[in-house]
């Protein structure tokens, strides 16, 4: 394979490395903790809108991670919203 047909494959098929968003520990932090939030909102007996405000987050931060668009909350995001509905605990 030529270096331009290599480099030209690399760039297809290797996720660039820059990217945040495929840090993979990261990644598995977020959804450990959005799956916590999840059940928390659950048996909460706040409503979104009232989770959203105390925590001083967009309503639509909180419809994104109900319907499971980790992508659009960082890590300190969810630790704050975790924080906002027990507010005893700690996010693990």
């Amino acid at each position: 394979m030529s270096t331009a047909r290599h480099t030209a494959h690399a760039e297809l098929t290797d996720p660039p490395r820059s990217c945040p968003d495929l840090d993979v520990r990261d990644l598995e932090k977020r959804t450990r903790l959005m799956r916590i939030i999840t059940r928390l909102i659950a048996v909460s007996d706040l409503g979104s809108k009232e989770i959203a405000r105390r925590a001083g987050l967009p309503m639509q931060k909180i419809s994104d991670l109900l319907s499971g668009k980790l992508e659009h909350l960082s890590v300190d995001e969810l630790r704050l919203v975790y924080r906002t509905i027990d507010p005893s605990g700690s996010p693990p």
